[in-house]
């Protein structure tokens, strides 16, 4: 089964310009098997956030576009939030809710009656969802009081919560240090082992992307320069090419990282 397929992508922010040279992405076509890491690459302003975005059918796009073999036009977006969990490198707080009911949101897929019926298993998932990130600690806190940093693990909570079998995280490191970052790399690899889960990442750490892949996409000027296996891209200096640079002599001069 494949987790996500595409073929003949186009997606741009406003409807009116696909189709013309103001699309971000242009024809582009992968295809990520069930139970796969895959990490997408590449400079900055190369289509790889718009990517996700246009994945999860959150901007307007042409062409075909699948989640879990279900042609996304025939899918609502409970359904897609069912299959796909999503966190956004920018995420926004529009009301001040506590943490706890923060994280408590992204078991509303599993809610039949509404937000007020949340069940003993689904608080049971996001109190663990919270512990895992990091932030039980502030689940009566007001979210507008925290940190970027804080905010963001309240994020990730919610969004590990959703409990969807794919998961897409853009950036998802942002405003993190170095202690959170390695345990959300342990509990995303614990993650994605289990049966029927598949992990899609935009890591702006290419050490991290790395060693949380086994695939990657390649973006160049809103196209897919390269993808497939990550060792045989890295052997074939496909990294380097997306990014006109050498990325693993640059690492291994300053941190002696071999990649």
């Amino acid at each position: 089964m494949k987790a996500i397929e595409c073929k003949g992508l186009h997606a741009a922010y406003d409807r009116k310009r696909l189709g013309t040279d103001e699309e971000v992405l242009r024809g582009i076509s992968i295809s990520i098997e069930v139970g796969r890491r895959v990490s997408i690459l590449g400079e900055n302003g190369s289509g790889k956030s718009t990517l996700l975005k246009a994945l999860t059918a959150m901007i307007p796009y042409q062409g075909e576009l699948k989640i879990l073999d279900r042609d996304v036009t025939q899918m609502k977006r409970k359904d897609i939030a069912a299959s796909v969990s999503f966190l956004s490198q920018l995420s926004q707080i529009f009301f001040s809710y506590t943490v706890y009911d923060c994280v408590l949101m992204g078991r509303y897929i599993h809610v039949k009656k509404g937000f007020s019926r949340y069940s003993d298993e689904d608080r049971r998932i996001a109190e663990e969802c919270m512990r895992r990130t990091g932030v039980y600690a502030l689940a009566d806190r007001q979210l507008f009081t925290l940190s970027g940093g804080e905010q963001q693990r309240v994020f990730l909570a919610r969004t590990f919560a959703q409990d969807s079998p794919v998961l897409i995280l853009d950036e998802p490191t942002n405003h993190l240090d170095l202690k959170v970052v390695a345990g959300m790399s342990e509990y995303l690899m614990e993650w994605s082992r289990q049966e029927g889960h598949t992990l899609i990442g935009v890591y702006h750490d290419i050490p991290l992307a790395l060693d949380l892949s086994d695939e990657l996409i390649l973006m160049k000027d809103g196209r897919v320069a390269a993808a497939g296996r990550k060792e045989e891209l890295l052997a074939r200096g496909e990294l380097e090419k997306a990014y006109d640079f050498d990325v693993r002599g640059y690492l291994r001069s300053i941190m002696g990282t071999v990649v």
